[in-house]
């Protein structure tokens, strides 16, 4: 088996959303964020190559300076408004917006405390800042409150989390966190790249908890629910001012092309005139996690469309996921340091019901030695790493 589990980097040759080609085979796909399944809607295709036409493929330049469409201003009114904010700022990817945003906004002299499980993006951001980075664990707002109560008072102070953690799949501990923040005069980021398109009614974490109006800034990706690349930040006037005016990500990268602000323009016009997608995408999630369980499998903290499948280790997960895909499903293998050995599994509005057993039935018959049963041999996991090591190149 040692011999086509390199699982990254692979050629896709056909996506349309629930499907993929890999090779000569079609698999479900079971590894995207394409959350509400608009990626292969005509309406969304449409957009995207009606700008092409307009625009052009490229704004050759900053928004800054020449970079700047109607487009890119259209898309900011209307994710204000969604998020019933003042004013948005639209970056080029969503990794931007969180490195943009952080490292305008702190710096020297001040504290930004971001949850362990951050995502890459927002750990960047703090590095980049110049202040003082901590980490806080998991979802403990206990432990924020100690690590915000040892701040000197002078110190600027601002805590940044997911929305929805993108390894888990489970929800921050907002309410808890708000109040936190609040009590030590602590500025609050939420990125919530996972959230939108998912939650209430695709609003994401902040409305689900009814606390929008109690987070400073909240942070997006357009390359998930929206269907297209780019990112955002959405807040009050003056500081989303600030942003544009500082964040040196949007200041010095070319600004978003035209295909992909108007496909995520649209994606999220369909979002605001479609509440099913939201709703299908987290019903078809329950419909998965009551069968893992059935399985006898833990969907662990997941309470929305990203649930993960531990393993026991690097190569069980590569091990699985390669049976996987021999089965006819495309997941996601997560590996250290990213996170803890699993398999990430992403849903979609439009996987049927037909999709997700097929998912399951694969699942039945691969995964108790991987999952389940006792620890692995170590001598054996030795071998297959340098099997694996071996094979780096190879695909399926």
């Amino acid at each position: 088996m040692a011999a086509g589990i390199y699982p990254y980097f692979l050629p896709l040759t056909g996506h349309e959303g629930t499907t993929v080609t890999l090779g000569d085979r079609e698999l479900v796909m079971c590894g995207s964020n394409n959350y509400l399944g608009l990626t292969s809607d005509p309406r969304v295709r449409k957009a995207a190559a009606d700008a092409l036409d307009r625009y052009g493929p490229s704004c050759t330049g900053s928004r800054f300076l020449n970079g700047n469409l109607d487009l890119h201003d259209q898309l900011e009114s209307e994710l204000a408004d969604f998020y019933g904010k003042p004013a948005a700022a639209v970056l080029s990817t969503g990794y931007q917006a969180n490195l943009g945003t952080i490292s305008a906004l702190a710096g020297r002299g001040d504290v930004v405390f971001a949850d362990r499980d951050a995502h890459a993006s927002i750990v960047d951001g703090c590095l980049l800042s110049g202040a003082k980075h901590r980490r806080f664990r998991h979802n403990d707002a206990r432990a924020l409150d100690r690590g915000l109560a040892a701040v000197p008072a002078q110190a600027g102070k601002l805590v940044v989390v997911d929305g929805v953690y993108s390894m888990e799949g489970d929800l921050c501990a907002l309410p808890e966190i708000v109040e936190v923040c609040e009590r030590h005069g602590a500025r609050l980021i939420v990125d919530d790249a996972h959230g939108l398109g998912v939650l209430d009614q695709g609003r994401g974490t902040c409305s689900h908890f009814g606390l929008t109006d109690r987070v400073d800034l909240i942070t997006v990706t357009f390359s998930k629910s929206l269907a297209s690349l780019g990112g955002a930040v959405v807040g009050d006037d003056d500081v989303i001012h600030y942003i544009k005016h500082h964040a040196r990500s949007l200041i010095f990268s070319a600004s978003a092309t035209p295909a992909s602000m108007a496909a995520a323009l649209t994606a999220l016009r369909i979002l605001r005139e479609e509440p099913w997608r939201p709703e299908r995408a987290q019903q078809n999630a329950d419909h998965l996690r009551a069968g893992l369980l059935s399985l006898g499998i833990s969907p662990g903290e997941s309470s929305t469309p990203v649930i993960p499948l531990r393993t026991r280790g690097v190569v069980d997960t590569l091990l699985l996921w390669r049976r996987l895909i021999d089965k006819g499903v495309y997941t996601n293998p997560v590996v250290p340091p990213a996170a803890s050995p699993r398999l990430r599994l992403s849903l979609m509005a439009t996987h049927t019901t037909e999709h997700l057993n097929r998912v399951l039935d694969a699942l039945s018959d691969e995964t108790a030695m991987f999952l389940r049963d006792g620890e692995p041999d170590a001598t054996d996991e030795l071998a297959e790493l340098a099997e694996l090591a071996d094979s780096s190149a190879a695909r399926p």
